[in-house]
């Protein structure tokens, strides 16, 4: 068995290293996709609601994976020669204060527009009212896991480490609101 994960690993890199941008992407597509069966399995669906996992894996596909990959090779250009904490600490800040409220945003109206199909004045509403939430709950988790991600992954590992955690994080977000809606009905 470990043969097999070690050959899967290797083969993983020559594609990452040969396509790096593709495999970015298809990477985080998938686990976007992955994560997003898993929620709504937590959130108690009886029946996976296939056209939303796959418009949360195009998500990841088409601008989660290619905005990592540019993200971090920008990131790197920008402190390029740089090293150390300080160094380290200062892109977690320039990340969490320019990508982190972009894309919490981003990810917000593409789900309530696209995944949802809401009209854009519920989703403007909609953000209005949990934009501030979300965004802070994120600067308590996120810059954790970007220190991780500058501090110890090799570059081109960023997106796989990135999008690895935030499928976990969306697990975890979808257990915590199947529980509130849980709490809701109990009261």
């Amino acid at each position: 068995m470990s043969e097999v994960v070690a050959m899967a690993g290797q083969a993983y890199m020559r594609q990452l290293q040969a396509h790096p941008l593709r495999t970015k992407a298809i990477t985080s597509g998938v686990l976007a996709g992955c994560s997003d069966a898993v929620a709504q399995k937590i959130s108690g669906a009886s029946k996976l609601q296939l056209r939303r996992l796959l418009l949360i894996a195009l998500y990841g596909f088409a601008y989660a994976g290619p905005f990592g990959h540019f993200l971090h090779k920008l990131m790197d250009r920008f402190f390029k020669g740089k090293k150390g904490k300080e160094t380290t600490a200062k892109k977690v800040l320039v990340e969490q204060l320019t990508t982190s409220p972009w894309n919490n945003m981003m990810f917000m109206m593409y789900f309530g527009l696209v995944v949802e199909g809401r009209p854009f004045g519920q989703v403007k509403n909609k953000v209005k009212k949990d934009y501030a939430s979300v965004q802070l709950t994120a600067w308590r988790f996120w810059p954790i896991v970007s220190w991780i991600n500058y501090e110890y992954m090799p570059l081109q590992l960023r997106v796989l480490f990135h999008s690895f955690v935030a499928s976990c994080w969306a697990v975890f977000l979808n257990l915590k609101a199947a529980r509130s809606i849980a709490n809701t009905k109990k009261a």
